[in-house]
């Protein structure tokens, strides 16, 4: 299970959101153009050794906000016994310890997490909900869940001129994304070479929540950078997780 540094060399592109002038995209081309992919039930190790099924669900999800949280028990909502493993529990939502509202862990696991014995399927309640009734499941899940591990992030640049603008940031959301504790995880994805094993590149494997993130115009005018990025020959500092970035050191 090789992981590679958190450091290397990355290549970034930056451009105007095409539809609001105040703000700035800064976009990792060096990920958005890598081969990872979720390997959940296929190679996913777990984030915690003692618990291997649990891929990164071991811990719970924190809301962003209280929409989100409002979303998700409306979609939980709907999840049946047949569904949900662990459909009885009364109580979905706890707070972790500095008070943010996060779902509630229970064996071990978040709530939504059926064991892989579960007959009504392996994995997250929500996630097999949109599959089963023909949506995406950005629309189901928790805000964290379904972004990671891309990592959108805010900035106020100030120009020499003294004026200012927005800076949206788009890149891996590697070990530490998750705060001190990342550093501490018996297994993480993004950087390891048993993940970059997709078919499609991240800014196409990932395109709607690329969409989501961005915006339609920031995504469509990514898409035309990512094109290019991947065009050069050789291209521009791989990601060194990827399996041709592999090759090419051997």
């Amino acid at each position: 299970m090789p992981e590679v540094p958190l450091d290397f060399p990355r290549a970034y592109v930056e451009f105007l959101d095409p539809a609001d002038e105040s703000r700035w995209f800064r976009c990792d081309l060096t990920w958005l153009t890598s081969r990872w992919t979720c390997v959940f039930g296929s190679g996913c190790r777990g984030i915690l050794a003692e618990r291997p099924d649990d891929g990164c669900c071991s811990l719970g999800a924190h809301f962003s906000d209280k929409a989100d949280e409002k979303r998700v028990m409306r979609f939980a909502r709907k999840l049946t016994a047949a569904e949900w493993q662990k459909h009885t529990t009364r109580k979905l939502v706890e707070k972790d310890e500095d008070g943010a509202r996060k779902t509630r862990v229970v064996d071990g696991g978040c709530v939504f997490l059926n064991d892989r014995d579960f007959p009504g399927g392996y994995g997250c309640a929500l996630h097999a909900l949109a599959l089963r009734t023909g949506r995406h499941p950005l629309e189901t899940k928790p805000d964290v869940c379904w972004q990671l591990p891309i990592r959108r992030t805010y900035d106020t640049i100030e120009r020499p001129d003294g004026t200012t603008v927005q800076q949206v940031s788009i890149g891996e959301y590697d070990r530490r994304g998750w705060g001190p504790g990342g550093h501490d995880l018996d297994w993480y994805c993004s950087g390891n070479t048993d993940a970059h094993v997709g078919s499609e590149p991240v800014y196409v494997s990932n395109g709607p929540e690329l969409v989501a993130l961005m915006g339609r115009p920031a995504y469509d005018a990514l898409v035309t950078h990512c094109e290019a990025h991947l065009a050069s020959r050789p291209t521009v500092a791989p990601h060194p997780a990827d399996p041709g970035r592999r090759r090419r050191k051997s």
